[in-house]
This record gives C-alpha cells, sequence and structure tokens, in this order.
C-alpha cells in the first residue's frame, strides 16, 4: 500500500508520526481541509503529468489552477494530465493520494509558487484518507523537487 511505503520513507527521517489519518476520505481538495480543518487553498495538492518519457509531479495550492500558456513554457509541452488508470503503475500512488514522497523513478517532482504564500501547507502521504502538515522548508526537504516553478494561477 502507497501510504506504507510513504510511512517508511518518513520513519527513516524521523517524522512518521506527524502522518494524520482520517477515517473519511481527504481524496479531494474540499475533502482534505474539511479532515485537517484549514483551509482549501493550504492543501497541497499534487498533479500529475506526462512529460516525454517521465512523469513531472507538481505540487501546488489547493485553490492554484493549471495555467497552460505558463505550463507549456516551462515544459516545452501542452499541459497532459495522466490517466487514473496510469497514475498509480507510474507513480507508486493511486488518485487521491498522490504525493511528492516516495515516488518511483521515472517522476520529477516540482514546487509551484502557488504555495509560497503560506507558512505550513497538507500534502496527502499515499492514500485517499492521510495527510501530513509541513512547513515550506520540509515540503522541500521532504519533496526533493527538481525546482519552485510558477504554472498555476490563483483564483480571481
Amino acid at each position: 500500500m502507497a501510504i506504507e511505503r510513504v510511512r517508511a520513507f518518513f520513519e527513516a527521517e524521523g517524522i512518521a508520526e506527524r502522518i494524520l489519518e482520517f477515517p473519511t476520505s481527504s481524496a479531494t481538495v474540499e475533502l482534505a481541509a474539511a479532515a485537517v480543518g484549514c483551509e482549501p487553498a493550504r492543501i497541497a495538492k499534487t498533479l500529475s503529468f506526462a512529460v516525454g518519457e517521465r512523469v513531472a509531479l507538481i505540487v501546488a495550492a489547493g485553490d492554484a489552477r493549471i495555467d497552460n500558456p505558463k505550463f507549456k513554457a516551462q515544459f516545452h509541452t501542452k499541459a497532459k494530465m495522466l490517466a487514473a488508470a496510469d497514475a498509480e503503475r507510474r507513480i507508486g500512488h493511486a488518485v487521491g493520494g498522490v504525493c511528492p514522497f516516495a515516488v518511483n523513478d521515472g517522476c520529477d517532482v516540482y514546487l509551484d509558487a502557488s504555495l509560497r504564500r503560506f507558512d505550513t501547507v497538507y500534502p496527502a502521504c499515499g492514500s485517499a484518507n492521510s495527510a501530513i502538515g509541513l512547513t515550506l522548508s520540509e515540503l522541500e526537504r521532504y519533496a526533493r523537487p527538481v525546482a519552485w516553478i510558477d504554472v498555476c494561477k490563483l483564483p480571481a
């Protein structure tokens, strides 16, 4: 199970006890915000895109949306999300629990600038009923991103 893979990753980092598991689903931004007890924007959602033969995992604020022109400028291709059926095989986590931790080879993690307005955010931990509260510096440390990028737009 993907949450066990993430738990083992965080055990090696000494913070596994910080994983939050909920009796209800946290598979969407709205459900995760309700489970955590925070505003939806603080949910650090991980979006998965096919970029050539690799997978780009973009961790963005819960209220952010991909800006197609920015995405194309960054990755030199159209934004094409992975099909749900491909996510678990290619990433190691199923849709609803996709996160930037303990991912398969072939995945590149990016942190979007939409997160920078928060001190603490809540990404999933590999299951559709989990999260962990991390500061931005902790997110950067544990997600091990290729880079911080700016490919999202915020609501008006």
